[in-house]
């Protein structure tokens, strides 16, 4: 089984899909223990009754829409309008802007390619360095992962077993704190390079305001609605795709009926591949259960490791090194034997949750295979050397909020 596992990580290492490599080692496992291969096809039905499971489509196609629209270059103007005032505050509206950004769409890649070469020239504009700027924007591309309508947030829950809307909630808080202690980086960047903020414009204001006044409920619509109670998150899903296709396609009139079918394409290839690993998954997860492997890890752990704050250092490390490789094998294949293991040692599951969202954040931007630091490298045409080194101060106010929601839970 070892021996399959080990093989299994070889190959994910060489790009080969995720949910082929999980259904093979899933079939040869399930072969093993003498388990029906029919049983993995009563999993992928199973798969259908999962109420959250709506919201991965809707979600990803409002984001989508939004990706292809003017929205990202309005919401960044807006943010620029209300921070760009205050020391630091064109940073914190980049970050904000680039967070709700990723957020939507679901891939921190995205945001890089597509917001990066629109950040990265204003921060520059604005006085701050290079290295600095290029740090910002590698990191602001994950930042979005803890909020809203997250889709790993989403999976995670899924194959978890955990209220959605409970862990939309908690991630939240701690989305909030981390955009904190970047503002205070980009505050005392700013005070050190002495760069002076521009004087507070109101007609700029109000201007950004009125041309990004479609996009701007959004986030309240998911977010206070869910916060409220008033809507679950597979309802706050199906309002914001409906809001953004009559936004950006009727009122803006920024996508045309005919784009709409590319749009669709894009997004159920997106949410096939999801579902299809998903369906896998769920095959994997109840051969762990059946062959009790959690309970087995944990009991060789509790021989050595007695202490619950070492437990939970041993897997910060153990999920970092993961998620740098590959988020869905993280959250498919660790995840269910994490959760019990955790739980054992009296881990609350939300605050499980939390420690992952952070480490997947984390992870990418850790070199060396941090999938951002590649995609920022390239994006602006740097060394990945010059990359990793602009990286190295955002890595520890991220590392340091790691440690602070491992050992300090506040939820």
């Amino acid at each position: 089984m070892i021996t399959a596992f080990i093989i299994s990580a070889l190959i994910l290492l060489l790009s080969v899909p995720v949910f082929s490599v999980i259904t093979i080692l899933t079939a040869y496992l399930y072969n093993l223990e003498g388990i029906s291969i029919t049983s993995m096809v009563v999993e992928f039905l199973r798969l259908s009754s999962m109420p959250s499971l709506i919201a991965i489509p809707l979600f990803s196609f409002a984001g989508f829409i939004i990706a292809s629209s003017k929205a990202p270059d309005r919401i960044l103007n807006l943010f620029s309008a209300l921070f760009g005032w205050g020391r630091g505050g064109i940073v914190l509206g980049s970050i904000l802007s680039a967070s709700i950004f990723t957020a939507f769409s679901g891939a921190s890649g995205i945001t890089i390619i597509a917001l990066g070469g629109l950040l990265f020239p204003i921060l520059l504009k604005y006085g701050y360095r290079e290295k600095f700027s290029l740090g910002i924007i590698s990191t602001t591309g994950s930042l979005g992962l803890l909020f809203p309508p997250s889709l790993p947030i989403i999976l995670y829950s899924i194959v978890a077993k955990i209220d959605l809307n409970l862990l939309f909630k908690k991630s939240l808080i701690y989305g909030i704190i981390i955009i904190i202690f970047f503002y205070i980086y980009s505050y005392i960047v700013s005070k050190k390079n002495d760069i002076k903020p521009e004087k507070f414009d109101f007609k700029k204001l109000k201007e950004s305001a009125y041309l990004a006044r479609w996009e701007i409920p959004l986030p309240f619509i998911v977010i206070g609605g869910i916060y409220s109670g008033m809507i679950t998150a597979s309802e706050a899903a199906s309002i914001t795709c409906f809001y953004a296709f009559i936004a950006e396609c009727l009122i803006n009139k920024e996508i045309k009926f005919n784009q709409l079918g590319d749009i669709i394409t894009k997004t159920m290839l997106l949410v096939g591949a999801i579902f299809i690993v998903l369906a896998t998954a769920l095959a994997f997860t109840n051969y762990i259960v059946d062959v009790q492997l959690p309970e087995r890890i944990f009991d060789y752990l509790s021989e050595y490791v007695k202490s619950k704050y070492l437990f939970l250092l041993i897997l910060n490390i153990a999920i970092l090194l993961i998620n740098m490789i590959e988020i869905f094998s993280a959250i498919i294949i660790v995840v269910p034997i994490m959760v019990p293991i955790a739980v054992s040692y009296g881990i609350d599951p939300i605050h499980l949750a939390i420690i992952f969202l952070i480490n997947l954040e984390l992870g990418y931007m850790t070199p060396p295979f941090g999938i951002n630091l590649f995609l920022s490298s390239m994006r602006f045409e740097k060394p990945l050397k010059e990359t990793y080194k602009a990286v190295v101060i955002p890595w520890i106010i991220l590392f340091i909020v790691l440690l602070t929601a491992t050992y300090f839970p506040i939820v």
